[in-house]
């Protein structure tokens, strides 16, 4: 009998410490998976609503509730302007449309500067920053970097002509303004694909740069260089005649030899009259 108890008491002893042990594995993993539950949850990056463009569009088109999509974008990475509510971007009882004002490729965030506000007229006064004029220069196939200007370039301006120097004239080119933004081309203010020989060209500038430019080109002709992408160069002031474009020496102007001054007073000797020296005292 004693025998038989040892036995069961033996066997829930073992029983008891398999038990434990087991659920000091679980607890184990449990507080793991936790553990691991709460790192991936910090990793997650926080998001918010933003619409996208759900296909191409061009200069001109109008918007539509198909043309967008609403995506999850990580909010430390949203871009100002953008719209993350459809009542937003399409207004209950406003019937009048949104025109695209730049051309935006497909799943690229809607911008309030892309699109116009509903019912807003599309043209370059979209495109004019406030305090900026948009003025065209003329241009063809030479000044105009052979047809490769497009809206949105940016440009460095050259004006040729003559300046009075000295008692001559001598002809000059000059930097007058630099990183200046195109809007048009020709009559044509969206993107062109392909070479296109234009006769004149819409640039952005202040009222003062309106005047110079202006100036300019009625005493003169203005010539235009194509500026890279990204590129923030600051140009100095840059002017080039004849003399230091051949690298010629500027030629010393040829001394006059100053003549003597000879004062005289004339007198009459007899039927004659004679000049006679005297010292000149003025």
């Amino acid at each position: 009998m004693r025998t038989v108890f040892g036995l069961v008491l033996l066997a829930g002893l073992a029983l008891a410490g398999g038990a434990v042990y087991m659920a000091k594995n679980y607890i184990g993993q449990y507080q793991a998976e936790l553990a691991r539950a709460k790192a991936n949850e910090s990793a997650i990056v926080p998001t918010q609503t933003v619409y996208v463009a759900s296909r191409s569009l061009k200069y001109g088109d109008v918007l539509k509730k198909k043309d967008v999509r609403a995506v999850k974008w990580p909010k430390t990475a949203i871009p100002e302007g953008t719209f993350g509510d459809i009542a937003v971007l399409f207004p209950e009882g406003v019937e009048e449309e949104r025109l695209i004002v730049r051309p935006m490729e497909k799943d690229e965030a809607l911008l309030k500067v892309k699109i116009t506000e509903p019912g807003e007229d599309i043209g370059l006064t979209t495109r004019l920053e406030k305090g900026m004029r948009a003025f065209a220069i003329r241009v063809d196939v030479a000044t105009g970097v052979s047809g490769f200007l497009r809206p949105g370039d940016r440009v460095d301006i050259y004006w040729s002509g003559a300046i009075n120097v000295g008692e001559g004239r001598e002809d000059v080119t000059k930097l007058i303004e630099s990183a200046v933004r195109l809007i048009a081309v020709d009559q044509n203010d969206e993107t062109i694909n392909g070479a296109r020989i234009a006769r004149t060209v819409t640039v952005a500038v202040d009222p003062e740069q309106v005047a110079a430019l202006a100036q300019a080109q009625s005493t003169g002709s203005l010539s235009l260089s194509l500026v890279g992408a990204g590129d923030d160069t600051v140009l100095s002031e840059i002017e080039v005649d004849q003399v230091s474009l051949l690298g010629l020496e500027q030629a010393a102007p040829r001394a006059v030899a100053k003549k003597r001054r000879v004062c005289t007073i004339r007198t009459r000797r007899g039927a004659e009259i004679v000049a006679v020296p005297i010292p000149c005292t003025n």
